[in-house]
């Protein structure tokens, strides 16, 4: 048998080597099959997470806005953007709440950090709003260290805020805080809007340039939460009873006063003509 084994090595040599081109060739495909299996799933691993950061952060952004409305007394309204304008210019975008979540025109829209810009038309389902970067927007504002009430322009499309015709010698600091003054009946009081970043004062001009960069983040958010004053009371009398009293009293004594009749003609002595008999 010891001799005979040679010749069985070479006997059995190409069906060795066929079984051994087919189980290398098998095992190629097979892993080939698992690669591209595993490709497929890493792919779809990142994607799962590129989705999980964006959730995230979507998560702490509804959190602050929650923590925001709880700390609200305002009417607030959670909405998420649908649009967002493509003209330079213009500083508008659209989000998905309305007349139908009883969104007014005029309510204040925030994020976690502060004031984004104002509903300017509603319509059922969506309003548009202009970001407080617009040159068409206004907003009244007060600096937070100082009391000084004012009003603060978009500047436009780089972004930043105006606050012009204050005098050369205004007591306004880099780093000031600007907040809504709530003078205007429109946005709550003491919303955060900017910070001042710059002053300009030139020799030939009265009025200082005030430069200031929001607090919002007004080009980055998804979701943001639209704030609207509450309506008066229903039972808040306009008038006070005295009042109302003294008023009704003066109206009847104005009324008991006499007419004054009209004085009659009267003729100047020098003035009338003799009469001939």
């Amino acid at each position: 048998m010891a001799l005979l084994y040679p010749l069985q090595v070479v006997a059995n040599a190409p069906y060795s080597l066929y079984r051994a081109t087919d189980e290398y060739f098998s095992t190629h495909h097979r892993l080939l099959r698992e690669n591209e299996t595993l490709r497929t799933k890493n792919l779809q691993q990142q994607v799962v997470l590129q989705k999980l950061g964006a959730l995230t952060l979507e998560n702490a952004t509804l959190r602050n806005l929650l923590q925001l409305n709880q700390s609200l007394a305002e009417n607030s309204v959670i909405g998420e953007i649908l649009h967002v304008g493509r003209d330079p210019f213009s500083k508008k975008i659209v989000v998905n709440r309305g007349t139908n979540h009883r969104i007014v025109a005029g309510a204040a829209v925030v994020d976690a950090a502060g004031v984004i810009g104002q509903v300017t038309r509603v319509f059922p389902s969506t309003s548009e709003v202009t970001l407080i970067t617009d040159k068409t927007l206004a907003i009244p504002i007060q600096i937070e260290r100082n009391g000084l009430r004012t009003i603060a322009f978009g500047h436009g499309r780089d972004g930043t805020i105006d606050l012009p015709y204050l005098p050369a010698n205004v007591d306004v600091r880099r780093g000031d805080k600007l907040v809504t003054s709530g003078i205007d009946s429109v946005y709550p009081i003491g919303l955060a809007i900017a910070s001042v970043s710059d002053i300009k004062v030139t020799p030939n001009s009265p009025f200082a340039r005030i430069v200031c960069q929001p607090i919002g983040r007004v080009e980055y958010n998804r979701q943001v939460l639209l704030v609207s004053q509450p309506p008066p009371p229903a039972d808040m009398p306009v008038v006070s009873d005295e009042i109302a009293e003294g008023e009704s009293a003066t109206v009847k004594s104005a009324q008991a006063l006499p007419e004054k009749k009209a004085l009659p003609k009267t003729t100047h002595p020098r003035s009338a003509r003799p009469t001939h008999g």
